[in-house]
């Protein structure tokens, strides 16, 4: 049985979206007055479009704010697939367009040829993580961590000591590049970030067991270094 993280319920996406962009901005502005810059990862998906176009309102330094993604699916940035498509449009805009956003997604061909640029293009991004935004799927996959990937490509994002690896889902489309679980355990808080009952039904299967491999989003919520605060509206 898993530690219950902190939870947080609310009657409406919209106040959940509201509550969660007030609380990010003060702490990517708090972070930004103590150590001069401030770090935030974004998952993608339909989930937390509301919750960018909130945040990209909030009166901070945001010049002084890099912003990169949990994963991303191995498509071009325009592509209506892409979580950097997603960031564009509805994130950096606003007070926000002056953030430094690093996608993940290069030239090369596939993930796997590619980890290594991305890696040495996110070099110089501030860790730890001041900020960090899950989703989770009807699976318990969180970032690109999927129960049903290759079990040894599983494994390495798991517990690999590298930023980065390249995933290949087998019943979800396009292959992928993520941060590893170490990576996004390097971080000052994460939120993860959930709406609906179907969602609410797989945070409380996550809890009854530790196989974080067959729960992938366990490896977030079984931990007790990193904060973790989960935000769900009906």
């Amino acid at each position: 049985m898993i530690k219950e993280a902190v939870f947080k319920s609310f009657d409406s996406p919209e106040s959940l979206e509201q509550q969660l962009a007030e609380r990010i901005a003060t702490q990517l502005q708090d972070a930004i007055d103590t150590r001069g810059t401030a770090s935030l990862v974004v998952s993608g998906g339909r989930t937390p479009t509301g919750l960018f176009n909130k945040l990209s309102e909030k009166a901070i330094d945001w010049s002084e704010v890099f912003i990169t993604l949990a994963d991303e699916r191995w498509v071009a940035a325009d592509d209506a697939d892409s979580n950097e498509n997603t960031v564009r449009q509805c994130l950096l805009k606003n007070r926000a367009v002056n953030a430094k956003f690093r996608g993940l997604k290069n030239m090369f061909a596939t993930a796997v040829a590619g980890v290594d640029m991305t890696t040495e293009q996110l070099a110089n991004f501030p860790r730890p993580f001041d900020v960090v935004i899950l989703g989770m799927g009807n699976d318990g996959h969180t970032c690109s961590w999927f129960p049903c990937a290759e079990p040894a490509q599983l494994d390495t994002a798991l517990n690999t000591d590298a930023l980065l690896c390249a995933v290949q889902p087998q019943t979800a489309p396009y292959e992928r590049i993520t941060f590893s679980r170490r990576a996004i355990l390097n971080s000052r808080q994460i939120y993860l970030h959930l709406v609906g009952e179907q969602k609410l039904d797989v945070y409380k299967k996550a809890l009854e067991s530790d196989d974080i491999k067959a729960m992938p989003i366990r490896a977030v919520l079984a931990q007790h270094t990193t904060p973790v605060d989960v935000f769900w509206s009906a």
